[in-house]
């Protein structure tokens, strides 16, 4: 887990999307009863789920839950700046900061 001020990254690494799933599962129940203990609720409608692999391959779906609800699927998440992608491509991160460089 990764996390600055109230942004948050759960990162979890397996061999199968099933062995993913039940990893990512298991530590959300974890940060969610210390968010419960703590006073503190995680919005589900803001939290994303995304599959990061090395290689193209067909679009896999993952079922990962907070607060009993299914989140999105995303290809790329904005954290802290920086655009990360489910490929692991930064090329149009890259393009972005150039064009707003340029302005």
């Amino acid at each position: 887990m990764v996390a600055f001020a109230d942004d948050v990254i759960l990162a979890v690494k397996a061999e199968t999307i099933r062995e993913e799933e039940n990893l990512a599962s298991i530590e959300m129940g974890k940060i969610t009863r210390w968010a419960k203990n703590n006073k503190i609720k995680f919005n589900e409608n803001k939290s994303k789920a995304m599959l990061i692999r090395r290689k193209r391959k067909e679009n896999k779906a993952i079922a990962v839950y907070l607060n009993n609800k299914r989140l999105e699927q995303v290809q790329k998440i904005r954290y802290l700046g920086i655009t990360i992608y489910s490929e692991i491509n930064f090329r149009d991160h890259i393009f972005t900061l150039h064009k707003s460089v340029q302005n």
